[in-house]
């Protein structure tokens, strides 16, 4: 284990967009961008990515290829985290090869690879216009890009050599550096100790390494092309792992798709009894991406446990926020935009265990985050609303007087 009396700077979610990877790194103190996008972390800083790469933005191969370049040349201080929409590619190389998925249409299955790639996208991996991004950004370096040659792109970056087949082997599923854990989706009863194909395997850290070893395992089982005595793929306990659980729309036994958030995607803590065993280990933080949470990063806070929701997709403004990390305390940075079209900075530093403001802590009367203080000297309030909309308002520091407040947990 790591002691993290160094600072982590913390991105996931990107998908593409690179904009967020750039805005991230601009006047960043410990990580920035050489010679247009050569990504390099300042010595004593670490940087860890959340996952999910790819596929909301023109900008896949780029984004891939830049961290798998830092992590390359700089180990001991990046971190890649596997996300689902970077797993799930793995399902390409046998459904664009003859072994589509027994839902797809008749028609799609008997049509060019093309159309089975875009229906594969669009309908099983919530990826809707990665097609169209996909053929944008190989029409960067060739004009005359074909929809074949997009189909071709994507089985060359699972090839032997291909860029996303490197980047998912420099992953990992979870990573601990002192106090805190990184996932990408989330932690649950049902994830915390499982390790698919071996059952539970007790204490936190003797689990983080047998679910890493496992996955790399499955990554290697990939790479061989190597099936099982019943003819299926050897890695699709993997896929598995980063979707949803049959019928439902969370995987809560998966770090990588299980969800810190209520039905309507609201952020809440994990039980008191998970916070307990993660706090016996020594844990006292967990950070997640994966579950899109306003504009900025929403910290949640029980005594001396906080959950820190991330991802940077679907927001209102076009960049990412910025999360820096040590054992003691925490800083964030970002832009929102508010409900009433006004554009606002948040920015914060806030000490482990500090009692003395009410960020992280929700309005029990409205089940309001406080998020915490704006630059204008309001507080920021989040709430998820019905079909995936978000509530972002600012209220003024005399509004939080007198309200009752409490932990951000479903039931409370």
């Amino acid at each position: 284990m790591n002691k993290s009396d160094h600072p982590i700077a913390y991105l996931t979610d990107v998908e593409g967009i690179w904009e967020k990877l750039a805005c991230f790194c601009r006047d960043n103190p410990h990580v920035s961008f050489e010679d247009g996008e050569r990504l390099v972390v300042r010595p004593g800083a670490t940087f860890v990515y959340g996952g999910d790469a790819i596929d909301r933005g023109p900008d896949g191969r780029r984004v891939v290829r830049t961290l798998l370049d830092a992590w390359r040349r700089q180990p001991s201080q990046v971190v890649l985290l596997a996300g689902n929409r970077d797993i799930n590619k793995l399902r390409l190389v046998r459904e664009l090869n003859g072994h589509p998925l027994a839902r797809t249409p008749p028609e799609v299955q008997r049509g060019p690879r093309p159309v089975l790639l875009r229906w594969i996208l669009e309908n099983t991996m919530g990826a809707r216009g990665a097609f169209e991004f996909r053929r944008a950004e190989l029409a960067r370096t060739d004009a005359s890009a074909s929809e074949e040659d997009v189909v071709a792109s994507f089985l060359e970056d699972l090839g032997p050599g291909g860029m996303l087949r490197d980047y998912l082997t420099a992953c990992q599923l979870a990573h601990r550096i002192g106090n805190t854990l990184f996932v990408h989706g989330g932690l649950h009863e049902d994830s915390l100790g499982l390790v698919p194909s071996r059952g539970h395997v007790e204490g936190v850290d003797a689990w983080m390494e047998a679910l890493n070893g496992w996955y790399r395992e499955q990554l290697a089982a990939f790479a061989e092309g190597r099936l099982d005595p019943g003819g299926l793929p050897a890695w699709e306990p993997v896929i598995a792992y980063q979707a949803p659980a049959p019928g439902k729309r969370i995987n809560t036994a998966s770090v990588v798709y299980g969800r810190m958030a209520n039905e309507l995607n609201h952020p809440t803590l994990p039980s008191r009894a998970l916070i307990e065993t993660l706090a016996r280990s020594g844990i006292h933080r967990l950070v997640v991406g994966h579950t899109p949470s306003g504009d900025c990063p929403s910290l949640l806070r029980e005594e001396a446990f906080e959950l820190i929701l991330a991802d940077n997709s679907y927001g209102r403004v076009e960049g990412a926020s910025r999360l820096f990390l040590r054992d003691d305390s925490v800083y964030v940075e970002g832009q929102v935009r508010l409900d009433d079209g006004r554009l606002e900075q948040v920015h914060f530093q806030l000490a482990l265990g500090d009692s003395s403001v009410p960020i992280g802590r929700r309005l029990l009367d409205t089940g309001q985050l406080v998020k915490g203080p704006l630059v204008s000297g309001d507080w920021l309030l989040f709430r998820a609303l019905p079909q995936f909309r978000v509530e972002q308002l600012s209220v003024a520091p005399g509004a939080l007087t007198g309200r009752s407040l409490g932990p951000a947990r479903t039931g409370n």
